[in-house]
């Protein structure tokens, strides 16, 4: 059965389909939440949170909108995101002031920031696959430099120094200036 089909059947409230989708995915999804996670207890405790949110979005699932890889891995790093933020407000607790503003967007920031991800978008798209990957594992999946240049067999100055073109190459591709 292909992964769609098991999609499908975990939105029809298949026990069985998340079992067979957390073994096939098992590895992607360890993967991720290491880079994002040093901490092994946080890593378990990351994917059984991992595993909760799948079952709880399994009718949220689009395939119109991605695929299943996509959709799962958006999902584990949202929630290995999630798990550093709370980890940081544990360890700084911040008292509710009722004269401190809303920090949630309004209706046109909200217009603003969908704008400035389609620009984005727009500009990652234009990159090299190589240097959207690299991109994307430093700053979408928040892997250290030094494990990027581990796996990619060379130096961590020369990932940096390629992350350093990367990031003029999108400067110049959002209309920035990038001398």
């Amino acid at each position: 059965m292909d992964l769609w089909a098991w999609m499908e059947r975990l939105g029809q409230d298949d026990h069985e389909a998340l079992e067979h989708l957390l073994a096939h995915y098992d590895g992607m999804l360890r993967y991720i939440i290491s880079g994002m996670l040093s901490d092994p207890q946080d890593q378990e405790d990351c994917l059984a949170q991992v595993r909760a949110k799948l079952w709880e979005g399994r009718h949220q699932y689009d395939r119109e909108k991605a695929s299943p890889t996509t959709w799962l891995t958006a999902l584990c790093r949202n929630t290995a995101y999630d798990h550093l933020r709370s980890q940081h407000r544990r360890g700084f607790p911040e008292e509710l002031d009722p004269r401190r503003p809303d920090p949630t967007p309004g209706p046109e920031e909200k217009v603003l920031q969908k704008e400035r991800v389609q620009h984005l978008q727009e500009a990652l798209d234009k990159l090299s696959s190589r240097d959207r990957a690299l991109f994307y594992r430093k700053y979408y999946y928040l892997q250290s430099t030094a494990r990027i240049a581990a796996e990619l067999g060379t130096t961590e100055r020369a990932v940096e120094g390629k992350l350093y073109r990367i990031r003029k190459r999108l400067q110049t591709l959002l209309g920035g200036d990038a001398t």
